[in-house]
């Protein structure tokens, strides 16, 4: 009905709500009070209404007359293109006030690179962390290197780091990835690992001995805490950061390569290595959800693997499994340090077992 009325309303200089109602038929109250809210009409003055005759209610009633929609737009924009400007005003005021502090910021920058004040720091609060991964990771220029224990990542956390992430490889910055062998079994974490791949990025997996960690230009690293998973350490001094780094490499050295399509072979070649690492750590003796979250699997799955262990050495409890699985590692353990240790040629027949210095055999 407004655009009705605002039709009829530009084919004449004034009108009035009984004469636009008898016109097109219906009441017109609210379609007025809607184009008088827009400012697409305003009230004609009395004097002028019944001067020109244009206004058949006559003086006593209130007449209205179209604007033209540019008008209208600067009377509806006006207040908000004032406030616009005074918010402008106030960013800038406060972007000045903030930069005065510029200065002590880079001056404690500085001194924390060259090992000073704050080389180590706790964050505990998981949205603040998650603000400083944010602007580690953006202010990145040449590489970044992550490690994700416990299996695959959860679908939110995903949907943050793609972007994230996608953004500082289309930077050119470098970004290598590892996860626990058990991440490829999630499909989230398998779709993020091509999308980030695609771009450039490297990851690669392994079974245990993984520590949570990001390092930014191997100058500053996030390094997990213990016991608490939403906190993290901050490293800023250069002898632990190059310690983390160096631990990185090793463990990427050793690790598999992250691909999205998996072969039967190489499914079979991760499995068996989850299988000895259970092996091994459940000759150490450690219980089954500790075995879990180390592999980054369910506690069930964890159980079932170690069911078929057991019953493949023919034990009938976890303690009996240990106890043979233990003796199992000890004599591989004496059988190869035998082995390394025997003559690589052995001795012909007839001669000395032992020779003095020089070659010649020794007499009593």
């Amino acid at each position: 009905m407004a655009r009705r009325l605002y039709a009829y309303a530009a084919e004449r200089h004034a009108f009035s709500e009984a004469e636009a109602g008898e016109a097109l038929g219906e009441s017109v109250g609210a379609a007025v009070a809607e184009l008088a809210a827009a400012h697409l009409i305003q009230p004609r003055s009395r004097r002028v209404a019944a001067t020109d005759g244009s206004c058949p209610d006559g003086p006593a009633r209130t007449c209205w007359s179209a604007v033209s929609p540019q008008a209208a737009v600067a009377r509806t924009l006006a207040p908000l293109a004032l406030r616009v400007r005074e918010t402008h005003d106030e960013m800038d005021r406060l972007r000045g006030r903030l930069e005065e502090l510029l200065p002590a910021y880079e001056a404690g920058t500085d001194l924390r690179a060259r090992g000073g004040a704050n080389a180590l720091e706790l964050v505990t609060d998981p949205a603040a962390l998650q603000d400083l991964i944010g602007e580690l990771v953006a202010s990145a220029e040449s590489e970044v290197l992550t490690c994700h224990p416990g299996g695959g990542r959860s679908t939110a956390t995903l949907e943050g780091a793609v972007v994230r992430d996608e953004a500082m490889l289309a930077r050119g910055v470098r970004m290598r990835t590892l996860y626990q062998h058990t991440a490829r079994y999630s499909r989230p974490t398998a779709a993020y690992v091509e999308r980030v791949t695609a771009l450039g990025s490297q990851v690669r997996t392994v079974g245990d001995g993984l520590m949570r960690m990001i390092l930014v230009d191997r100058h500053t690293g996030l390094m997990e805490v213990q016991d608490d998973i939403k906190a993290a350490l901050v490293v800023r001094e250069p002898n632990v950061v190059q310690f983390m780094a160096q631990t990185f490499e090793r463990t990427w050295a050793e690790a598999e390569p992250f691909n999205t399509t998996i072969g039967p072979d190489q499914a079979r070649s991760i499995s068996d290595e989850l299988r000895q690492t259970i092996v091994r750590l459940l000759a150490e003796g450690l219980e089954d959800k500790v075995i879990a979250r180390r592999l980054g699997m369910s506690e069930r799955t964890c159980q079932r693997h170690i069911a078929e262990i057991m019953r493949a050495v023919g034990a009938k409890s976890r303690f009996q499994a240990g106890f043979l699985l233990s003796a199992t590692a000890a004599a591989t353990a004496s059988a190869a340090t035998a082995a390394s240790e025997a003559p690589l040629t052995p001795h012909p027949a007839g001669a000395p077992e032992s020779a003095a210095p020089g070659g010649t055999a020794e007499t009593s």
